[in-house]
């Protein structure tokens, strides 16, 4: 599918490198993209979010090159994507809309297909209050609504109880996690969980730590659904390490929300391992991405080691580097390649013993007295 591609520059220092990361989105989800629109606005535009000159350019492109879709690098809100739509006379897609539809091409569990659904369910209700007035006439349908309802409260209401039923399957779904989580706990099995942006390498660092198969490539969210595998680390045993789905700026909320099932295991981890590409330009922002999602989901509590991966393409070598305390920070390694592999090992094994002999002098202080008859 032939697409354009539009992108404002409102002044941030990452508007580049959002644009090159826009175009891999759109590549992701299968369509061409064949030109990119840029401009620079102070804030959006009410009613076309890029303004009406603007829109006039993107308007005239899709007419010279036959394009089938225009994607934007921003969200719309549902009046904005609807007032477009007429003036350009083809699909527009926000960034959200696309990012879900990446998901929703790659979920191949039951669990990851559940959870793209509802939200993509939770996006499109935004769109059906706000903006399907071409729905609000009465239709008939037998067995399908109550005497006098609109088309629109229909779609409302059988929206509102597919979300409801989605809602309950991932409830269960977190209790059975917390159930397996309760045995790893019972067994004191520590737990360490892959975080990082995507396409930053976690399933090949994954793949290298647990000898696993698990599907990696050069492309975005090529890891949807969470794997756990046993790793024996030497003295500190058997730990078990999982590998999440990537992260990436402006994440769509619902998709956070609607993975929290899936994002619990890096809630409860004991180690974080923050995988970072160490050969982008700016990899300090996507750390900072990184960090708010975990903010977000109430994971920024779990200690964290960065590992630099892909040090081969940033011309690094490997490398451990400790902060002032002492404590290891940064383990720099190519997943590709091997190098620093044996390193990350170590300073997994170095991170978990801390916290079991911290663990250790937690259980061995002496306990308040507790009145057992109160």
């Amino acid at each position: 599918m032939r697409a354009a591609l539009v992108g404002l520059d409102f002044g941030k220092n990452d508007f580049a490198a959002s644009l090159d990361e826009l175009f891999l989105l759109a590549k992701s989800a299968g369509a061409e993209p064949v030109i990119t629109i840029t401009g620079r606005r102070a804030s959006p535009d009410a009613a076309l979010f890029i303004g009406t000159g603007k829109a006039q350019e993107v308007a005239d492109a899709v007419a010279d090159l036959q394009l089938e879709l225009v994607i934007f690098n921003h969200a719309l809100s549902p009046a904005q994507q609807r007032n477009l739509e007429r003036l350009l006379k083809v699909r527009v897609l926000d960034r959200t809309s696309l990012i879900l539809d990446i998901f929703a091409q790659r979920a191949k569990s039951h669990e990851g297909k559940v959870q793209v659904e509802l939200a993509q369910l939770q996006h499109l209700s935004t769109r059906l209050i706000r903006g399907w007035t071409h729905l609000e006439r009465q239709k008939g349908g037998i067995g399908l609504r109550g005497p006098g309802e609109t088309q629109l409260e229909t779609d409302r209401r059988l929206l509102g109880e597919r979300v409801k039923a989605l809602r309950a399957v991932l409830a269960k779904l977190r209790r059975q996690h917390a159930t397996q989580r309760r045995a790893r706990g019972r067994s004191e099995t520590f737990s360490v969980s892959l975080v990082g942006y995507t396409n930053a390498g976690k399933s090949t660092i994954f793949n290298a730590l647990a000898k696993a198969g698990v599907y990696a490539a050069n492309q975005l969210f090529a890891t949807l659904d969470t794997t756990s595998r046993r790793v024996y680390l030497g003295e500190v045993g058997h730990v078990v390490i999982s590998d999440t789905v990537g992260f990436i700026r402006e994440l769509p909320h619902q998709l956070v929300e609607a993975f929290r099932a899936t994002l619990e295991e890096t809630i409860h981890a004991d180690l974080l391992l923050h995988v970072v590409d160490a050969a982008s330009p700016v990899r300090m922002e996507q750390i900072e991405e990184v960090n708010l999602v975990l903010k977000e989901i109430g994971a920024d509590h779990v200690p964290q080691i960065l590992v630099w991966n892909k040090i081969d393409a940033a011309g690094l070598e490997p490398t451990v580097e400790y902060d002032e305390y002492g404590k290891i920070q940064r383990v720099f390694v190519s997943a590709k390649s091997g190098a620093g592999l044996d390193l990350l090992r170590e300073a997994i094994a170095a991170s978990l013993k801390a916290a079991l002999e911290a663990r250790g002098r937690s259980r061995s202080q002496p306990v308040d007295s507790v009145d057992m008859h109160a």
